[in-house]
This record gives C-alpha cells, sequence and structure tokens, in this order.
C-alpha cells in the first residue's frame, strides 16, 4: 500500500509522535492527537485502524533499521572467521565497532528510538531490548561455533551466566536514552563501551 502522503496525514503523524513522546503509549489520548492534527476523532481512523497501528508506524522503520543494521555487522564477524587460516594458532578478532555503530543510528533516529525503549510500554514492541538480546545470545553461540570448528579454544561458559551477560551487554546500549545524554556524550559513552568490553569478548572466545 501507497504511503499516504496528504497533508492531513502528515498532521496526525507529527500529533501522534508529540503525544506518545510526551505520555507515552499507555496515556496517550486519541482526542488530544486528534485534536492536534485539527481533525475529526473519527477522521483519524480513515489513516489508522487503532492507536496501536499509529504507535507501530512511528517505530517499526526504525525497528527495520536496526535490525539491518545488526544482520551487516553480524555479516562482518562472520566473514572474518571464513577468512582465517584454520592452521593458525591464534585468532586476531577484530571489533566491528557495533557499539559505536548501533548508537550513531539511534541517534539518528532519536525520537523513534525514544518511543520504543521508554514509551512502548503496554504495546507488542515493550520486549524490544529482549528480543534484540535473545538474537545477540544465538548469533554470538553460532560465532563461537565457527570458531571451534576452526580449531580455535573457545571457553564453554555456563548458559545461564551467558544469557546474564549477553543481555546487560544489549541493554547497556540503551542506557543513554534511560539517562537522557546528548549525542556526543553517547558516542563517547559507546566507545568507552567497546574498550570496557572487548577483553572479555577475547577472553570467551579465548583469543
Amino acid at each position: 500500500m501507497a504511503r499516504d502522503k496528504t497533508e492531513s496525514h502528515i498532521r496526525i503523524v507529527e500529533a501522534a509522535r508529540k503525544e506518545f513522546l510526551e505520555y507515552g503509549y499507555n496515556d496517550a489520548s486519541m482526542r488530544r492527537i486528534a485534536a492536534n492534527a485539527n481533525i475529526q476523532v473519527s477522521g483519524l481512523y480513515k489513516h489508522f485502524a487503532n492507536k496501536e497501528e499509529m504507535f507501530a508506524s512511528l517505530v517499526a522503520p526504525v525497528i527495520d533499521g536496526f535490525y539491518a543494521l545488526y544482520h551487516r555487522i553480524e555479516k562482518d564477524y562472520f566473514d572474518g572467521v571464513g577468512q582465517a587460516d584454520a592452521g593458525d594458532s591464534h585468532y586476531d578478532w577484530v571489533s566491528q565497532n557495533e557499539a559505536v555503530r548501533a548508537m550513531e543510528y539511534i541517534y539518528d533516529n532519536l525520537d523513534g528510538f525514544n518511543l520504543l525503549i521508554l514509551k512502548s510500554q503496554g504495546t507488542k514492541y515493550e520486549d524490544f531490548i529482549h528480543e534484540v538480546a535473545k538474537l545477540e545470545e544465538e548469533v554470538t553461540l553460532r560465532y563461537m561455533d565457527e570458531l571451534r570448528k576452526k580449531g580455535y579454544a573457545v571457553k564453554k561458559i555456563d548458559s545461564v551466566e551467558f544469557h546474564l551477560l549477553t543481555t546487560s551487554y544489549i541493554e547497556s546500549f540503551f542506557q543513554p536514552l534511560t539517562h537522557g545524554l546528548d549525542r556526543e556524550k553517547a558516542l563517547h559513552y559507546a566507545a568507552t563501551l567497546e574498550e570496557f568490553y572487548e577483553p572479555a569478548w577475547k577472553a570467551w572466545f579465548g583469543i
């Protein structure tokens, strides 16, 4: 379906963005959105079936972009394993700067991520961080298996500890939103985050 570019639709989307940012999904009012868009409440439903669809229109695009970036970074890591010489005694692990790359994307789409991380309670998106952490677990385990296939002595990690540590790592990406950091401070934090975690990743991977 072609995206609606009419003036009224643009007004509704902007009014919805402001409403959700101020009140969150649960407390957002369709009446206030309609009033701020200068349209009747009934007119909203010509553009969106319900409030959740309206919210989704604001966060789904940034989620799609985030996962696209995630999978590009994933490919970079697996390409590195594929190019490794199985006869080498040491794997030269190279960081793909995922924290900085992710933070740049988050702050390029700041309103969308503030909605997603801080204002999505009551929607299907409220578990977004948990879903990303679950994906990170799956991908990291596959990465470790690929290293083992190459003959590298990757450490075995307790599954519960692995889950907790991976979850805390992913949660750390979104802390700047929780604490209201500006872009410059958030990017500095992301670089510090990489410096902090790199020795841990190398220890896990036995490299």
